[in-house]
């Protein structure tokens, strides 16, 4: 178990990989076997930092929900961090590509919460039924950490969250299975990947149950408004100046992001 000196100390250098954009170490390299538990402590430490700078969050995302990806990474679950607010983007937004290290696409579908959860959800249909509306979105995720990484590495670097571009079109869950939402993930014109919400726990709002019950586990909680991206279902695609993305989501509509 880290220290508190080593949790600061470790969060500080995040922040500063970040504001410098230029990638540093990974931690297990310095911390061998770095532990999920103190991976989450140097999260919250660096989050805390940003509220301190005066930034807000919007929600949380979920990452690994891939059964392959978490076997492969020796995990029964998935991981989690913090939406910042003013990383949350409209449709057909265009980024300076230099901010960031190594910055990726992925689709996904974004819920937003009815109301708080204060009890546990336990069936995808419970989520649901506390979700207010989904919408298509996008995540860009971005790594402040060097390879070669651990899956600790990324939950303290806030679980690789850079930004996020949400559609207009606002999906009633009772209107859409979720499950079967889809879509191809096209880079400068030609489509490279493609996938279905279902390749995240079987449903992507048991991808939003599982954040749920484990915010509860820890003492907090999910509220009425948070933004929750839960989780990619289909390769993310790397990010170079010049590229533009442009997400199909069939009838729910389509997604573009561009860099400059």
């Amino acid at each position: 178990m880290l220290g508190d000196a080593e949790i600061e100390k470790a969060a500080r250098a995040i922040s500063d990989a970040e504001r410098n954009a230029a990638a540093m170490p990974p931690l297990s390299g310095g911390y061998p076997g770095l532990a999920l538990a103190d991976a989450y402590r140097i999260q919250e430490r660096l989050n805390s930092m940003r509220e301190q700078q005066g930034l807000a969050f919007a929600g949380y995302k979920i990452g690994l929900t891939w059964r392959t990806t978490q076997i492969a990474c020796g995990l029964t679950e998935p991981i989690c961090g913090r939406i910042l607010a003013d990383a949350v983007f409209s449709n057909n937004v265009t980024l300076q590509a230099a901010p960031y290290i190594s910055p990726q696409i992925e689709v996904e579908l974004a819920f937003v919460m009815a109301c708080d959860v204060d009890a546990p959800l336990r069936t995808a249909g419970e989520a649901l039924a506390v979700t207010d509306h989904v919408m298509p979105a996008l995540e860009l995720v971005d790594f402040r950490m060097a390879a070669p990484r651990i899956v600790a590495d990324t939950v303290a670097d806030n679980s690789a969250f850079a930004g996020v571009v949400l559609s207009s079109h606002r999906l009633r869950p009772q209107d859409v299975d979720t499950r079967w939402m889809g879509a191809t993930l096209a880079r400068n014109g030609v489509v490279e990947v493609s996938g279905v919400a279902a390749m995240g726990m079987g449903h992507p709002a048991s991808c939003v149950a599982w954040l749920a019950n484990t915010l509860l586990e820890r003492g907090e909680r999910l509220r009425a408004g948070d933004l929750i991206m839960s989780g990619a279902f289909a390769a993310a695609l790397p990010v170079v100046t010049g590229d533009r993305f442009e997400a199909d989501f069939g009838p729910c509509g389509g997604l573009e992001i561009s860099f400059q």
